[in-house]
């Protein structure tokens, strides 16, 4: 059997996706490590998994809590610092991975689309590689904004003028990382490139965005695989039971900001004061993100149940409407289970992800400056709009038939296997 290397930013929601795809690998016989600076091994939990630890003098410890603490206040200066960071990391990663990959002795790589070390040292190494979009695909299109652009989808010359006049903002704020890619492109012999959407593999793209939220795509290549969510499969009994002990009389709403943002107390409690005015119910997930005292607080603004980390498809499937901020793996669980969502992006790829939800019908976006009126208005619509409701049932069959995490197994192991080959959809 193979040994697979994957080559992920150290992010949270990242390394779950990819850990179910590598816990279907493990399944069937494979090995599987993560390679990443040594604090990341806190976020592998499959304790089958390896993990080769990097950058152990230029990531020593707490550099991983400061990356994260800049990706959670994602504003002014903060983004050039994040920016800085990412091109370290990627820089970091180039220069030590050829000689880890050597040791480990892996027969192909799974690249992370965010992460542009894995691509061009698989290149360099002649090593096969697919690429996986763990968020939003970043994968260009002329006709198209890019994933962290805010803008709805349109034809029109306009449009196309707008979405090409924020690339080039995007291009000009991202030269730092541009700048380290070029660098080891070059000193690896490989051909120019400067951005991410440059390094994607030539034999199999894996995407968690199903069709069904993605813009229209005309320019995607024939590799390129949609295949839903990568979650491990869950017994049918695990997936009956009910999260919370609600009052089926009432509505129930379910609110998570990621693991990033689960920190905003100001927020959450905004979040509550609305589902108080609609006497709704309320379980908050935080997912670490507050001290014990702040998250009991919740409860007087409104909160029915507040907790650190929740079952979030048994939660979702009791839920008539979720609040969040626009986390992929969020949206494609709310996609699966039908269940509204009402968004509020904060940072990256969540302006875009809530551009595409509305774009679909599949719920509604609100500014996270809006006071608690704004948003138990925009909520009620929500609850009532049995149009967004048949349009979720709608979008939700295809992810319920699919096996995201067994589907994307098999287009790695026909990509990496002992002859490589290019994966056509």
């Amino acid at each position: 059997m193979s040994h697979y290397a994957v080559i992920a930013p150290a992010l949270y929601s990242h390394f779950q996706a990819l850990q179910a795809l590598a816990g279907v690998l493990l399944d069937r016989g494979h090995r599987v490590t993560f390679v990443h600076q040594q604090e990341a091994r806190t976020l592998v939990h499959d304790a089958r998994i390896g993990f080769e630890p990097v950058g152990l003098h230029t990531h020593p410890a707490g550099s991983l809590g400061r990356s994260h603490r800049l990706a959670a206040h994602p504003t002014g200066l903060s983004i050039r610092r994040l920016i800085a960071d990412m091109a370290a990391t990627t820089d970091m990663l180039c220069r030590e991975l050829p000689d880890a990959l050597e040791r480990l002795g892996v027969d192909g790589i799974i690249a992370d689309q965010m992460e542009a070390a894995g691509g061009l040292v698989a290149e360099a190494m002649a090593l096969p590689f697919v690429s996986v979009a763990c968020a939003l695909p970043i994968n260009r299109e002329p006709a198209l904004p890019l994933p962290v652009m805010p803008f709805r989808y349109a034809t029109d010359e306009r449009a196309r003028r707008m979405y090409a006049t924020s690339e080039a903002i995007y291009d000009r704020l991202m030269r730092p990382h541009a700048r380290v890619i070029a660098h080891h492109a070059n000193s690896f012999g490989l051909r120019h490139r400067t951005g991410l959407h440059e390094c994607l593999s030539p034999l199999a793209q894996i995407s968690q965005t199903p069709a069904t939220l993605d813009f229209p795509r005309h320019g995607l290549p024939a590799n390129f695989h949609a295949v839903g969510p990568l979650r491990r499969a869950k017994g049918d009994t695990e997936k009956r039971r009910d999260a919370w002990p609600i009052d089926p009389g009432r509505p129930f709403v379910f609110a998570s900001l990621g693991t990033l943002q689960g920190h905003r107390y100001g927020l959450f409690k905004t979040i509550a004061r609305a589902c108080r005015r609609l006497d709704v119910q309320l379980a908050i997930a935080h997912c670490g993100g507050l001290p014990p005292a702040r998250a009991e607080a919740l409860k007087a603004h409104g909160a029915t149940f507040v907790t650190d980390f929740a079952d979030q498809r048994a939660t979702l499937r009791q839920a008539q409407a979720v609040i969040t901020h626009g986390g992929l793996n969020t949206v494609v669980d709310a996609i699966a289970t039908s269940t509204p969502m009402l968004v509020m992006p904060i940072a990256f790829d969540q302006p875009g992800v809530a551009a595409r939800l509305v774009w679909h019908g599949l719920g509604q976006r609100v500014s996270r400056r809006s006071g608690s009126i704004r948003l138990a208005r925009e909520l009620e619509t929500l609850l009532t709009d049995d149009a967004c409701r048949r349009r979720l049932d709608d979008a939700a069959i295809p992810l319920r038939q699919a096996d995201g995490a067994e589907r994307a197994a098999d287009i790695v192991e026909l990509a990496l296997g002992p002859v490589p080959m290019k994966v056509a959809s």
